[in-house]
Formats: C-alpha cells, structure tokens, sequence
C-alpha cells in the first residue's frame, strides 16, 4: 500500500509533469487565464488520462507484447487516444449534456496534448502493473489539474496588479510557471529514489 502511496504522491507533487518535466504546456497557459475553465480543464485532463491510460496498459500488455510490435506503441497510443477522446465526447455529448457543456471545448484540446500521451507511454517503458498504472496516471491527472489551478489562481490575482508594460500577458505567465516550478522543486527530497 504504502508503495501505490509514494508513487502517487510522486505523480501529484515531486514528479509533476507541468512544472517538472515541461509537458502539457500549451493548454496550462491557454486555458489558466480563467480559474473555472481550470478546473474543468483539470478535471477533464484528470479523466482522459486515467482511462486512457487503462485502454493503452490494455492493448500493450495483451496486443502489442505479444505479437511483438512494441516499437508500434507510440503511433497505436495516438490512435487509440484521439478515438478515445472523439468517442467519449459523444457519449458525453448524449448522455451528460450539462458535463458536455463543461468539458466540451476542452476535449478537443486533450486529444492533441501531449502530457495525456507521454503517461501511457511511461507506463509502459516503465513495465507498471494494471494498478500502478492507474494510480500513475490518477497522479499525474491530478498534478496537472493542481499545476493549472494555482496557475490560474495566480493569474486572475495579477489583474489587479501593475504589471510592467513588457511583462503583461505570456510574458509575466512564464515568469509566475517558473516560479511555481521553483516551489515544487522543494517537494524533490520527499521521496528516497
């Protein structure tokens, strides 16, 4: 138990993969602006990740390991997560029209993001179990959703602030990404590796 702890305690806070490892960068200063578009951004990253994490640990242990087509998994995981993502959109679309709503304009964006791609993918490399693959992939979700909510926190906080001429805007947003990268680099020593 306490090993599915750490690891998902590293996926949150000491390896996040916005501020640590630079992944998913487009939609965590495209939609941070707003912080209720940040959470249902989060929210929605949080559950593309984590079943389509399911579906690639599915189709790699019991498709491409056997039929030894494993330098295959980067272009069937682009595959199998772009139909994911069209497909739970219509079943969103249908069946939960007011989540639809909420996650709708985010979709498309998910299905081009490359943090929903690379966990898969590290997974695999890293031979998770079924488990430990979903706890990961839960972690990570998570971590981003954290990332891109403190972003946009910080965000609508400085429209209230005199920032200089050539900082406004993506300027002063880089700024505040390194800082937040700062902090949680203090979060590196909590786990022995």
């Amino acid at each position: 138990m306490g090993e599915y702890f750490t690891l998902f305690m590293g996926a949150v806070l000491v390896n996040n993969y916005v501020l640590t490892r630079f992944l998913g960068l487009c939609i965590f200063f495209g939609i941070s602006k707003n912080f209720s578009a940040s959470v249902g951004m989060g929210m929605a990253v949080t559950c593309v990740m984590t079943l389509s994490s399911i579906l690639g640990w599915v189709v790699y242990n019991y498709v491409l390991v056997p039929l030894q087509l494993q330098f295959l998994t980067t272009v069937v995981f682009v595959i199998l997560i772009a139909s994911f993502v069209q497909l739970l959109e219509m079943v969103i679309k249908k069946y939960a029209p007011t989540l639809y709503s909420m996650w709708g304009i985010y979709l498309m964006l998910i299905a081009t993001n490359c943090i929903v791609l690379a966990i898969p993918l590290l997974n695999a490399e890293s031979n998770y179990s079924f488990l430990k693959s979903i706890v990961n992939a839960l972690g990570s979700g998570l971590g981003f959703a954290l990332a891109i909510i403190l972003m946009s926190s910080l965000r609508e906080k400085l429209q209230y602030a005199d920032v200089p001429k050539p900082l406004q805007g993506l300027g002063i947003a880089f700024v505040l990404a390194g800082l937040l990268a700062l902090s949680f680099l203090g979060f590196s020593g909590m786990i022995p590796a």
